[in-house]
Parts: structure tokens; C-alpha cells; sequence
């Protein structure tokens, strides 16, 4: 099952809540929401709205004009601005979108205005969004006018969605490891049933503490090498303290130093056990500690 997770930005060197978003809690954060930034990837809506200003509604929000395109699915489009390429989203790239959504009676449901951005994988998108999405080349603005048959089941028969999106870029997600399903006969194992492999040696000398906080990169395979989440997919290192975190990443982190990158291997009962919601088994994490903060 999902739950609604909350999504936090940097915007002015600022930590502020932008959405709520419809995801998978896949996280390996148990506690402490406001150091999380969790994984935009994500669909949209039941949206409390954050942003400082709130753009008005577009004179045409209920009536598309004639030279907007129609799509056989129900979609109808109007381009906004060219965009600065011909690069459009291909495979399982992720996009990153500037975006603002209105309801066909006028209400505004989510803005996320530059220099802000989120990135969302088109599969966690409503259809219509995400088929408006595919579209786009990088740079290029578009309105699309996304009925209730493409809403994901969020609109009633007659009810619209307007959505004015950006496509600031696109990201190649991060590669799954060819040792996903088991730990490698070079990997060191510990005691606790922790197993590591160092995939690039560190410049520190300091390990962290339980009290320390991290700052990190990290991405996260179930052992069928499903990721389930990546700070490096969304773009933004991850911030968190130590005591906020499964077991296993509490063992794995006072091992490395600053500089260093690790995959580790960690087993159930150091990860989330039978924890409904969340990924079970072993789970598998390429981590960079980029600084300890005292």
C-alpha cells in the first residue's frame, strides 16, 4: 500500500514543504521528516498548496482555443514556448518539471515556480500529465487540458485538469548493479550480517557517530534490481542524522569516511523486517557520504 509522504526543496538555501505526493514510503528514513528529501518521483494531487504567490487561472482554463492539438486519447495540448532542444524524454529517464495545476472551476491545486523543480517519473504522473510530458522537448512550456478519463480516477465525469508544465531537463537513472541479488566473494561481511564492498576509497580520516548528521547520495535495489529510490535520480544530495535511519545504514555509515562510496547488502531484520509498506527482504544501497555535520 501507499501513503502520502511530504516532499522538501531547496529553494534560497531554504528547507520548505512544497506537495504531498501518492508514493511508495521506500525510503530508509523511519523518523525526523524534516531532514528528508524524499523521492519526488511521484504522482500529483490531494495537493495542499505551498507556493508564495498564486498565479491566476488562464483565461482559456475551461474552453481550449482552436489551434490547440486534440489527441485521440482525450488530451488536448497547446504548446506555450518552443523548447532550447530537440532532446525529449526517451526509455526510463526521468523528467524535471516546473509546473502549475488549476481545476476546471478555477482552483489552484500545486505551483512549483522557477528556480524551483521536481523530478517525477512519468509512471507515478496522472496519464494525461504524463502523456503531455512525453511529448515535450527540453525547454519547451505546454498547457494540456486533461479530462477525467486521463486524471487517474481523481476527477468526476465533466471535471478538468489544466496543467502548465515546463520541462526544465531529463536524467538517466542510475544503472542497477550486476551484483544486486547477492554479495560478491570480495565483499567483507560483519558480524551483524552487514555485507560491503568499498567502490571508491575515501579522502576522509573521521568516521561518523550515531549523533553526527550525514549529508549523502545514495540509490536503493530490491534484489530483483528494482530501485526503489535514488537521491541521485532526483538530483539532490540527502541530509539526515544518523539516529533516523534503518539499522543497516546506522552500521554501514560509521564504516565510511568522507569521499567514500559503498554498496552494501542488507539484510531483513537490518532494513525493515515484515514492515508492511515498505520494500522487503534484502535491500541493496550505493551510498557517498559527501560530508559529516557535527
Amino acid at each position: 500500500m501507499s501513503k502520502f509522504t511530504e516532499v522538501q526543496h531547496r529553494e534560497n538555501r531554504r528547507i520548505r514543504p512544497v506537495l504531498w505526493i501518492w508514493n511508495d514510503p521506500r525510503e530508509p528514513f523511519r523518523s525526523f521528516p524534516r531532514m528528508r528529501k524524499l523521492l519526488p518521483l511521484l504522482s500529483l494531487l490531494a495537493l495542499p498548496l505551498f507556493a508564495a504567490e498564486k498565479p491566476a487561472p488562464p483565461a482559456d482554463l475551461t474552453a481550449p482555443p482552436s489551434d490547440a492539438e486534440r489527441l485521440e486519447s482525450g488530451l488536448v495540448t497547446k504548446k506555450l514556448a518552443d523548447g532550447t532542444s530537440s532532446e525529449k524524454l526517451a526509455g526510463e529517464q526521468i523528467p524535471r518539471v516546473r509546473f502549475t495545476v488549476w481545476k476546471s472551476d478555477g482552483t489552484l491545486v500545486q505551483h512549483v515556480p522557477g528556480p524551483s523543480s521536481l523530478m517525477i517519473a512519468t509512471s507515478k504522473m496522472l496519464p494525461g500529465w504524463a502523456e503531455t510530458v512525453r511529448m515535450m522537448t527540453v525547454g519547451e512550456k505546454r498547457r494540456a487540458w486533461v479530462p477525467a478519463s486521463l486524471s487517474g480516477g481523481r476527477l468526476k465525469e465533466g471535471e478538468s485538469f489544466v496543467f502548465d508544465t515546463e520541462l526544465v531537463g531529463v536524467v538517466d537513472p542510475p544503472v542497477t548493479p550486476p551484483d544486486v541479488s547477492a554479495p560478491p566473494p570480495a565483499a567483507t561481511m560483519t558480524d551483524s550480517g552487514l555485507a560491503y564492498l568499498v567502490l571508491r576509497p575515501g579522502t576522509g580520516t573521521v568516521h561518523p557517530k550515531r549523533s553526527n548528521t550525514v549529508v549523502v547520495h545514495y540509490s536503493g535495489w530490491t534484489t530483483d534490481g528494482k530501485m526503489f529510490d535514488s537521491s541521485v535520480a532526483r538530483g539532490e544530495s540527502a541530509v539526515f542524522p544518523l539516529t533516523g535511519v534503518i539499522k543497516g545504514w546506522i552500521e554501514g555509515l560509521q564504516l565510511m569516511v568522507e569521499g567514500e562510496k559503498t554498496r552494501f547488502w542488507i539484510p531483513s531484520r537490518l532494513a525493515y523486517g515484515k514492515e508492511k509498506g515498505k520494500p522487503q527482504g534484502m535491500l541493496v544501497f550505493d551510498i557517498e557520504l559527501m560530508e559529516i555535520k557535527k
